[in-house]
């Protein structure tokens, strides 16, 4: 869930923004609140996802509005190629490692379930897969699934196939482009959050809660931070009131944090009918003051060194954790409490540690062959091996039905 702001265009480079260590650290929240939330100490960590989601509408339209503007243009095939490289390697490493710990170790029900939904992980649809099997997020986010936690990834990489599309078409009417991606973000955003005020059943909001096109709002509203219309009067606040934007951002941090705090997924019905769209409104905010004051005391803050860290390895960790807690549920280690947080949280960090430096990094920065025809032939590969998999695994046998019992 870690966007990547280094990418530069196939034919003409760019100039590489400064590096925001307050952006890592931003990360490194979000995913110690999914920790958190995981681990049933903390309510409204659930939100952490939605910082993800706004940190990558910020800077991936950022990215693509520097190169359009630069260049005149998209590149759709060097965004996509770059995308890929990015989460594709990571995910399928887990996808293989937990698919077989499962089989080898799992109940057959889990087993099941995870030969069910890998092809829809693969495929980056499992959220919807999720929406039409019934399967509650709130009322089953439980043992049953070991990739349930992944419709976040599905979300984020359906932004990532129509969101560039959409800017690069709009880059082909040549000036003006910032204006009319903000207008287009800001049209778009307001109908995903009406859509979820229409939509969200209060019995069970997982619909609009997973859902792709009630989602889009929190990666839209980072978007539109990103863009001139909102960026460039922040950063003229920044020079002309300081202690303002001081003041605003440590309002910002308030709220987001407040919203943690009070926030619960099945009671706070508030959330789907605005309180969702406040707090990816206030971590936009958030994310675009600390981008235009990175000296300021809440960039500080954000860019201590362990928050950094964390924030670097926040993808990988977001894979593992999930299917760790599973694994090593507290029936399975005899743990509770916050010992048991401990040692899923060692084991998860350790696991995103190696995922990290001997798959992420090695793949996104020193091979070679990960772009280009050679990258594209690379990705066919382990696409056709993922769907193999879920094919040679044997699954359990179905539970037998006592008919007798129906009669």
């Amino acid at each position: 869930m870690t966007p990547d702001p280094s990418a530069t265009n196939a034919r003409t480079p760019l100039a590489r923004r400064p590096h925001l260590a307050a952006l890592d650290g931003l990360r490194g929240v979000a995913i110690i609140g999914v920790l958190l939330f995981h681990t049933g100490n903390l309510g409204g960590g659930f939100l952490g996802v939605d910082l993800f989601f706004a940190l990558s509408g910020y800077l991936i339209t950022g990215l693509l509005l520097r190169e359009a503007e630069t260049v005149g243009r998209v590149s759709l095939v060097s965004f996509w190629g770059r995308r890929l490289r990015r989460l594709m390697p990571a995910l399928a490493v887990m996808l293989v490692c937990v698919t077989l710990a499962v089989w080898a170790v799992g109940p057959p029900q889990l087993v099941r379930t995870t030969l069910a939904d890998g092809p829809w992980v693969q495929l980056n649809l499992v959220n919807w897969h999720l929406l039409a099997e019934s399967a509650g997020y709130w009322n089953r986010f439980g043992s049953e699934r070991v990739f349930e936690h992944l419709w976040s990834i599905a979300v984020e990489e359906q932004f990532y196939l129509v969101w560039p599309l959409l800017v690069a078409l709009v880059a082909l009417g040549g000036k003006r482009v910032g204006d009319r991606v903000a207008l287009l973000a800001a049209v778009v955003c307001l109908a995903s959050m009406v859509w979820m005020a229409i939509l969200v059943d209060p019995a069970d909001p997982t619909r609009v809660y997973t859902g792709t096109d009630t989602r889009a709002f929190s990666l839209l509203l980072g978007a539109l931070v990103a863009t001139a219309r909102i960026r460039d009067p922040l950063g003229h606040a920044v020079e002309r009131a300081p202690r303002a934007v001081s003041a605003a951002t440590v309002v910002a941090v308030a709220a987001v944090g407040a919203l943690w705090l009070l926030a619960d997924g099945t009671t706070s019905f508030w959330m789907y009918q605005g309180g969702l769209f406040a707090h990816a409104l206030a971590c936009s905010l958030l994310i675009g003051l600390c981008a235009q004051a990175p000296e300021g005391l809440v960039s500080r803050i954000l860019s201590w060194a362990p928050l950094r860290w964390t924030g670097a390895i926040s993808y990988s960790l977001y894979l593992w954790h999930w299917p760790v807690i599973v694994l090593l549920s507290p029936e399975a280690t005899g743990l509770s409490g916050w010992w048991w947080t401990a040692l899923v949280c060692a084991v998860s960090t350790c696991l995103a540690v190696l995922s990290t430096h001997l798959v992420e990094n090695p793949v996104r920065f020193r091979f070679s062959w990960a772009s280009g025809r050679r990258g594209a032939l690379a990705f066919a590969v382990v696409m056709a091996a993922l769907a193999l998999l879920w094919i040679v695994v044997p699954a359990p046998a179905p539970p037998a039905v006592d008919v007798t019992a129906l009669k």
